[in-house]
């Protein structure tokens, strides 16, 4: 079991509907935009996403350096579109219990979208060139992605 007292909150606020977010999350296509930190990329064909409660997904991300591959997967354990998602994120081969757990919230904002990112069962800080820093990194990525749609 994963220590859910480990991890850390990320916020952005995104010139785009939730719509435009959710789909950014969801949909295999919009993913391989963004689903990587910068110095990376995610191959379209190595994502699979099946959204629904249950539901698995898996992606690989490339370093753009030396073209290290790091595949990811996980289990959806709540669906409410352009709201709520949360999933299991890690190993592939890992049971989906021992491995940390992503929640989003998505809330409208006269901006845009306000999206919380909580991350459960690790530890990062910034600067740790780990997790804290890949996803803050993804999301900036993901920021970009957005904002040239």
């Amino acid at each position: 079991m994963i220590d859910d007292t480990k991890g850390f909150t990320l916020a952005r606020t995104f010139a785009a509907t939730p719509e435009e977010v959710w789909e950014a999350w969801t949909d295999p296509d919009a993913a391989a935009h963004w689903y990587h930190p910068e110095g990376a990329s995610t191959p379209r064909e190595s994502i699979e996403m099946d959204v629904r409660v249950g539901g698995r997904y898996t992606y690989t991300m490339v370093n753009d350096d030396d073209g290290t591959r790091v595949i990811t997967a996980g289990v959806y354990r709540e669906v409410t579109p352009c709201q709520r998602l949360v999933f299991t994120w890690g190993d592939p081969l890992a049971e989906p219990e021992d491995t940390p757990v992503i929640t989003l919230v998505l809330t409208p904002t006269g901006e845009g979208t306000r999206m919380t990112f909580e991350f459960r069962g690790a530890d990062g800080a910034a600067g740790d060139n780990f997790f804290y820093d890949g996803w803050d990194s993804a999301l900036d990525v993901l920021s970009e992605y957005l904002s040239t749609r």
